[in-house]
């Protein structure tokens, strides 16, 4: 690879006053050989396996087509522009609002202290560097470079289209169940408003239980959320939903008219929006780990929390645990961030926000940790039990464990009202990245949605409305059963699969050199240690990530097969773990179904039209640059599909040629 200043200095020359390139796609039927439809803006270090032919006719140049008689083909339609971000800062708050999630409230700080405490970061860590970092950076480079959501942008390699297909049924999954955790924060939230707390000892109906201390079976908060929000008490299982709960129906109904308010302007809303949601969350822990550093018993939770168990680390469910938390809390796979960069400008430093946010969204989690396990342990302290037995993973410590320790605290309404509002904060955020991965590969596979704002309204207010009424399942009696189901077997084994493939296609089909060559030219104005950093990021996407992926994909099928699922002492049936591995199977086998689409498109032997299926279209890399005016930009006439046509006299005269530069 060229020094990043050679390779820079070249792209800006060819940028400079040329119309964007394209790889083509177009070639005679039978004699499978390629050639170039449109000016190239390849890098002489590519090696993706697409060259053309030396047996193919010299390109006419553009002095020579001016004068040739105009094309009866028709000009194809031009494209509305794509939004933009209205500043880095946008952008960022975007990601780091996405990523830093209820996970990282719930989720980490109990997975670290189940799994050893302080020692639990090795693999934490591990984890980060060598399956987060390269499977982020490689997400926002596609995006980014392609301009283009998690279905369009696989224009680089037609085969692998299935994998944006995969990637939208797992963020409509997300989606269904994401936005109950929400409208159980509103329930909340509105109930904190009154004095003393529902879920406290100080209510007139929780006394008597409060008072009876031999034969304690439930604490106010557990009843307040087992009778009182879920009504689990009420269902016998998976199979007895039960009616809808309407207190939760109107809260779930306030969070989707929510999202949609603030998605209705795409990113120019939401835009705007994170810079309080993805700040004030901060704002709440930090006075969090004040309030809790000076309780009693604080101390106890904190070691409880960092104490570590060295014996850990040679358990593989450590090992499991920390890489489903890294998938969990930055979002991979599911499209989100893969659309967000796709409203980047061309030359921004995706190496630098890959740091920036990956190692902030970390630290983030680790920083919640004493939030919570200060007020935890002043818990432990006052109920005379340890630590280990007030905090439970998942929804349970977040609407459990939580209001019971807030409850404890002088000004309990206030701090119940703040702690629920940062929750709110928390899941807003992630719901906007995932719906915008859904909202762009739709508007991007159909662009007429994106120049009509009231047809663009009309599909958002369709596609909330949809959500709302899948997620009515949700919010019955029994509707945390398939909360559970959901969220156990949507993100599981089929989310690992899909990110495999991604990693592999890119590595191996489009090609791991042109891949960095494309990174590269987007940030020539990278220092000189971003170009040893993509060294270090082209070797996980070759050997380590792969490894590792396959590593946690192994555990989980041997896992999925030993356990039950579980919700509390309910034992899923196998019917509904089975259901959960259909969710989850549905989602990577959209891989191998348009994968068999895109070669059954094709013409010649089944080697041919593999080999065709991995080429870009020829209108790849078309949208992308961005670096010189719009002025300048005029887009070539393009056939779209990669489909095997003849050639014409016409594909000749309605192409702007680019004379091939002397050897």
């Amino acid at each position: 690879m060229k020094p990043l200043s050679e390779q820079c200095s070249e792209h800006q020359k060819k940028s400079v006053g040329e119309m964007p390139s394209e790889e083509t796609r177009t070639a005679a039927p039978g004699n499978g050989v390629t050639v170039n439809a449109a000016p190239t803006r390849e890098s002489p270090g590519q090696q993706n396996g697409t060259v053309s032919s030396p047996d193919v006719p010299r390109p006419v140049s553009q002095t020579q087509s001016e004068h040739q008689p105009p094309s009866s083909t028709p000009a194809a339609p031009a494209q509305p522009p794509r939004e933009q971000w209205g500043g880095k800062y946008e952008f960022l708050l975007s990601c780091i609002g996405y990523c830093v999630g209820l996970g990282n409230v719930w989720r980490f700080p109990y997975l670290c202290y189940r799994n050893g405490g302080g020692v639990f970061l090795i693999p934490y860590f591990i984890m980060l560097f060598f399956t987060g970092m390269p499977l982020f950076l490689m997400e926002l480079s596609l995006g980014q470079y392609g301009a283009a959501g998690p279905i369009t942008v696989w224009k680089c390699c037609p085969l692998l289209k299935g994998i944006g297909i995969g990637m939208l049924c797992v963020s409509i999954l997300v989606c269904l169940y994401y936005n109950v955790i929400i409208a159980w924060t509103f329930y909340y939230l509105g109930s904190s408003f009154q004095s003393p707390l529902p879920w406290s000892c100080d209510a007139l109906h929780n006394i008597p239980l409060c008072q009876n201390k031999t034969n304690i079976t439930q604490s106010p908060s557990e009843v307040f959320w087992n009778e009182r929000v879920l009504g689990v008490v009420n269902s016998k299982g998976l199979h007895d939903p039960g009616p809808v709960r309407w207190p939760l129906a109107l809260c779930l109904l306030a969070a989707w008219v929510v999202i949609f308010l603030c998605m209705l302007k795409g990113i120019r809303s939401s835009g705007k929006v994170v810079y309080v949601t993805a700040t004030f969350p901060y704002f709440v822990l930090v006075v969090l780990i004040i309030r809790g550093a000076t309780l009693e018993g604080s101390l106890n939770g904190v070691a409880f929390y960092l104490t570590p168990n060295w014996a850990h680390l040679a358990n593989a469910q450590v090992w499991n645990d920390a890489a489903s938390q890294i998938f969990y809390s930055l979002g991979i796979g599911v499209g989100g961030l893969l659309s967000m960069a796709s409203y980047n400008k061309f030359d921004n430093n995706v190496i630098r926000d890959t740091l920036i946010i990956t190692i902030g969204n970390c630290g983030t989690s680790f920083f919640a940790g004493f939030a919570i396990f200060s007020i935890l342990g002043h818990m432990a302290w006052r109920k005379k039990v340890p630590v280990g037995q007030v905090a439970d993973s998942g929804p349970g410590l977040a609407f459990v464990a939580y209001p019971e320790a807030l409850a404890l605290l002088p000004g309990s309404v206030f701090w119940s009202i703040l702690f629920f509002l940062m929750l709110f904060m928390l899941g807003v955020d992630t719901l906007f990245g995932n719906m915008e991965g859904i909202c762009t590969a739709v508007l991007d596979e159909f662009p007429q949605l994106r120049s009509n704002l009231k047809h663009k309204t009309l599909f958002l207010a369709l596609l909330c409305f949809s959500f709302y009424l899948m997620g009515l399942l949700l919010i019955t009696d029994g509707g945390i059963y398939w909360f559970t189901l959901i969220d156990s077997f949507s993100t599981s084994f089929g989310l690992i699969i899909i990110t495999l493939f991604m990693c592999i296609g890119i590595s191996f089909f489009y090609g791991v050199n042109q891949f960095c060559q494309d990174i590269v030219d987007m940030i020539c104005r990278c220092p000189p240690w971003c170009t040893k950093l993509l060294l270090y990021f082209k070797a996980c996407w070759l050997v380590f990530t792969p490894f590792l992926l396959t590593f946690i994909l192994t555990y989980i099928f041997i896992e999925m097969y030993r356990t039950s699922l579980r919700y509390g002492t309910y034992v899923f049936p196998t019917w509904g773990k089975a259901l959960g591995v259909c969710m989850g199977a549905f989602c990577c086998l959209q891989i191998l179904i348009w994968a068999i689409v895109a070669v059954s498109k094709e013409s010649g032997t089944l080697k041919d039209r593999f080999q065709k299926s991995i080429r870009p279209l020829n209108s790849w890399r078309v949208n992308n640059i961005n670096t010189t005016s719009q002025e300048q930009h005029v887009e070539p006439q393009r056939v779209e599909g990669p489909f095997t046509v003849n050639l014409t006299e016409a594909d000749f005269t309605a192409m702007n040629w680019e004379a091939i530069s002397e050897a």
